[in-house]
Order: structure tokens, then sequence, then C-alpha cells
């Protein structure tokens, strides 16, 4: 009884903990979300006061890299050009690139409002506004002063606007030439219901002498101090740095930045992003190439790039074309994996991933079958219950043994109401005499807590459950429900499950026990909906499972009771 009183009075903690969680997150100041709506105060790629506008150097370890140019300031005439936006819209994305270094300025996710009351105002992961600035930066640089187009150089295009229309894939091309006959076209490659741009930068050498050079890209993005709020759940999420070096995954705090100084790694098959919550911006080099890659910030504003570790030698007339994947939109995990298997590292369900990424799994195949995340969540819920049927039959059996003996445990309470000591070895040799495990009763909370936290975690961080409705007054299974109806009946079905197990011998315990379908009704009010029909759901089974256990043990205890009296008559 101990064990089972230690493992209530945990689970009350664990609750009690969570809810505070909820409580600081829901009453404090809401932060601004980032949306898609035009402001006068921009600033140009690149020109944002206190960023670092240097530019990365080629290394000179390899035998075919010689010593690079400096780093250089943008000439005057296209530092004070203004460069236009070349506006790109797919069926996903609305973006804009920059005509001063073809740097992508603007993204906007035109499947995902900031919230569902507000379905015109978008989620804006890429901005020049001033105070907000999210940029992806690239170019080429040169060794031995030769020919380069930085991000800070003039590109031309064609078209001021491209359009994806009915075509499965839009190619978008920008054009940078000098007087000496080096040509340096930059590509952006978007597909039909993808987040994932391909960027190529081709160079062409027109000229007669051999021309050597690497491609960099870095991301640029702001960073603003997040206010906690649960009604607001991209706050309470990492919002930062992410860096992969080819063995694992890392968040970088801002402030640990500020103290630490600059990351620097050399990887052949890492990458680099910044979260802001459910969304990415990433930057994947091309795989087997080795590149050195940084992080650093300059001000508000994280600065992360990747270089060609060694510089590429072009032939006069040959060519050689760089490649990168960008990334910017939703962590949706399949396409995520399609760039990159790591790549869905950025989805972080914290030490229970072990957990959490076989619950997703399942809940995205049932929910292909079902179209419905709610349906989803009941479907799986009945799977693990099923799964674990077996093991809670042997406690739930225990349970329905202990409550046919209560009358037995009430008369020896009350014989040995002055003794606490003689009182719990009576009840010792009734529990051995009777075949039954008090504590059995501690492991269905033991089976759910992890599935619990582990489906808490899947709520949170899967932006597929972002605003996903399941049915009449639930709209959104990752918010808390807006009326508390599935906080009051999963609190009715607690006290429905209470009267089908038996009442603890201990009479705090017992206490305790009335008013915790109260409790948990308070602690789940501020849930996500989805956490709170997974826990009804469960607990729904779990009445019906016990309920048929009770049945049986009843008429086994009647057929034994009648077989030892007809064995007495005889």
């Amino acid at each position: 009884m101990d064990n089972q009183r230690l493992l209530i009075w945990a689970f009350f903690g664990l609750m009690a903990w969570i809810t505070y969680q909820t409580w600081v997150q829901d009453y404090g100041p809401k932060p601004t979300p980032r949306v898609a709506e035009q402001t006068p105060q921009t600033v140009e790629p690149g020109g944002e006061p206190g960023i670092d506008e240097s530019l990365p150097e080629i290394s000179d370890e390899s035998a075919s890299a010689t010593t690079p140019t400096a780093p250089q300031d943008p000439p005057a005439s296209v530092a004070k050009q203004q460069p236009s936006g070349i506006r790109v819209t797919t069926d996903v994305l609305d973006i804009e690139i920059s005509s001063l270094g073809g740097t992508l300025q603007k993204a906007v996710l035109l499947k995902y409002p900031v919230a569902k009351d507000q379905p015109d105002t978008l989620i804006e992961l890429l901005s020049t506004r001033q105070g907000e600035t999210g940029l992806i930066e690239s170019g080429i640089r040169a060794t031995r002063g030769g020919a380069e187009a930085t991000h800070l150089a003039a590109f031309s295009s064609r078209q001021a606007s491209y359009e994806l229309g009915d075509r499965d894939e839009l190619v978008v091309p920008l054009t940078w030439s000098d007087d000496s006959g080096i040509v340096i076209e930059k590509r952006y490659r978007f597909r039909k219901g993808s987040y994932a741009i391909d960027l190529e930068q081709e160079v062409k050498n027109g000229t007669e002498a051999l021309w050597s050079g690497a491609e960099y890209v870095r991301l640029k993005r702001h960073f603003a101090e997040q206010e906690r709020s649960m009604f607001d759940v991209d706050s309470y999420s990492f919002a930062g740095p992410i860096i992969y070096n080819g063995e694992k995954s890392e968040k970088l705090k801002h402030d640990d930045l500020v103290e630490d100084g600059r990351v620097e790694f050399y990887s052949k098959q890492g990458w680099f992003g910044s979260i802001q919550h459910h969304f990415l911006s990433a930057v994947v080099p091309q795989a087997g190439v080795e590149h050195k890659y940084e992080v650093a910030v300059a001000g508000d504003v994280s600065i992360s790039s990747a270089i060609g570790r060694s510089a590429e030698t072009i032939a006069p007339g040959s060519s050689k074309t760089f490649e990168t994947t960008l990334f910017v939109g939703p962590k949706l995990q399949s396409q995520l994996e399609k760039i990159d298997k790591t790549l869905k590292l950025t989805v972080d369900y914290g030490w229970l991933t072990i957990i959490s990424q076989p619950l997703f799994w399942l809940l995205s195949k049932v929910h292909t079958f079902v179209g419905n995340w709610g349906v989803s969540i009941i479907l799986v819920t009945f799977l693990i219950k099923l799964a674990f049927y077996k093991l809670t039959e042997s406690s739930g059996r225990s349970m329905a043994k202990m409550r046919n003996l209560q009358p037995r445990m009430k008369a020896l309470q009350d014989r040995y109401k002055d003794d606490r000591q003689a009182l719990s070895q009576a009840m010792m040799e009734l529990y051995k005499r009777e075949k039954v495990n008090p504590a059995a009763g501690c492991l269905p909370i033991l089976i759910q807590m992890p599935f619990f936290l582990a489906f808490y975690w899947v709520l949170l961080e899967s932006v597929e459950m972002r605003q996903a409705p399941f049915m009449l007054w639930i709209t959104d299974l990752s918010t808390r429900d807006p009326y508390f109806i599935l906080p009051l009946i999963m609190g009715a079905a607690m006290f429905m499950q209470q009267k089908l197990n038996p009442a603890p011998a201990d009479p705090v315990q017992a206490k305790v026990m009335q008013v915790m379908p109260v409790m948990f009704t308070v602690f789940f009010a501020f849930f996500p909906s989805g956490l709170v029909l997974y826990w009804v759901t469960n607990t729904l089974l779990s009445i019906a499972q016990q309920w048929k256990i009770n049945t049986v043990v009843e008429a086994e205890a009647k057929a034994q009771k009648s077989s030892k009296k007809k064995k007495k008559d005889d």
C-alpha cells in the first residue's frame, strides 16, 4: 500500500508541475507573432544595423585553394541601388527574391494562418522588417581576387514575377556577369506542394584562365525574447538556431552564443537551420562535400553559414554547379525525411522520443485512412489498450478480488482500529491467503504515464496536429477545450472508474482518491484537447475492461462458493 500511495503522490506531483507550467503560460503576456503584413520599416538584405556583413572566406588548407580575396564592402553603385523584388508564387509559398545577391527575403506560408480565427493573417518565416529579420543569403567566393558574385552583387532576372500554376516544377533563374567573361547563374527550383527549395549556383568560365572558388549559404534570423503563454503554443517550444554536425543535432541558445562566442565545425553531412516552434528555415549543403559551418550572433540576429571548405577549379570554357537544398516551411516530417533523414531531428519530442516517434508514426498511418486526427487519437488509444490488455488484465483481476474482499477488510479495520501494526499484519495475511496483490493497481498508472507524456509532446511539437479539428466544438486539438466539456467528461468518467475499483484501506488515501476526479478535471482544463481526448478514451476503455473483469471474477467467486457449499453438503 505504501508503494501505491507513493505512486499516486508522484503522479499528483507530475500533474501539478505540468499545470503550473501551463498556468504561467496562460497568463503571461503574449508575444506579437510574425505575420504576413507589410510595414513601412524595412531593411535591405544585409543592410540592418548590427548585422555582420563580412564575407566568408575559403579555407586555404586544400592544395587546390589559394589565398582568398579579403572581405570587401559592396561597390558604391550597388550599395546605393534600391534592389528590386522578384515574386514567386507556388501552391504553398509566396516568396520574394531580392535582385541584390538573389537573397530570399520574404516567405509567406499560404496554408498556415497565425491563428484559427485569423485565416487571412499568414505565417511569415522570412522578412526584411526591422527587428524581424529573416534572410537566406547565398553567393560565390573566388580565390586570387577572381570574379565573384556574393550576396552583395546585383543579379538580373528576365521576369519580375513567376507563378507555379498547374506545373509540377518551376525554375527561377537570376544572372550575374562581369567584363572578364565569368557568368554566374543562380537558380531556385520550386515544386508543387513542397517547402523544399533547390538552390543551384552555376559558375561558367568564359575566360582563358583557370577560375577557383567555392559557394556559401547563410541564414540570418532575428532573436526575440519569448513570453510564455499556453494559449500561444508557439511560445512554449524552442526558437533559435539548430545545427547538425554529421553525428548529432544541437540547439543553440542565444545567451550561450553571446557568452561563449561563435560555434564552428566541419562536416560532409551537416546542416543548419532556425526553429520557430512548428516552422523551420534550414540549409542543407550537398552531402559528401566538406563545408565549414559557423553560427554566431550580432546583436539580436543569429547568423548561421556554410562555405565549401576547398576551392573548386574550373577550366576555361567549362562550368561547375554548386547545389544546396533549402527548406522554408512547417516541420512536416514526411518532407523533412525526403531531404535528409536527420532533418527530422528538428521535431524535438524530448526524452520520450523513443515513444513519441513511433506514436506519431502510428497516428500518421491511421490518419491516412480516417482523415481526422481526433479519430486517429481514439483509434490509437484503443490499439495501445489492446496491446497491453493481457498485462493489465492481471492487475484488474487483483483489483476485482480486492473489491470482493471489502467486507472482510472492513471487519479487520473495525477489529484492529486501535492497533495499526496488527491491522497491517492481518491485511497482509488476508492478501496472501486470497492471492491478492494490493500494489497491482499501480500497473495501469505506470503504463499510462509515459504514453500520456508522449502524447503531450506529439500534440505540442507536431505541426500536423496544429489547428487540426476533431468535431463539433473541438476545432483545434493542439489547444484547450474552449468550453471545458472534455475535461468535465473526463472527470465524470474517472468518478465512474473509481466505483468499479476497491476503496483504499487507508482513510487518508481514500479521501485523496475521492477528490482525484475533481483535481484531474482542473488539471486537464488547460491541456490540449487532443491530450484530454486521449485520456477520456483511455478511461472509458479502462471502465469497460474493469467492468468485464469484475463480472467474470464475481461469477468465479459465486461458482467457487457454490462448489464449496455443495462439497460441504455432500
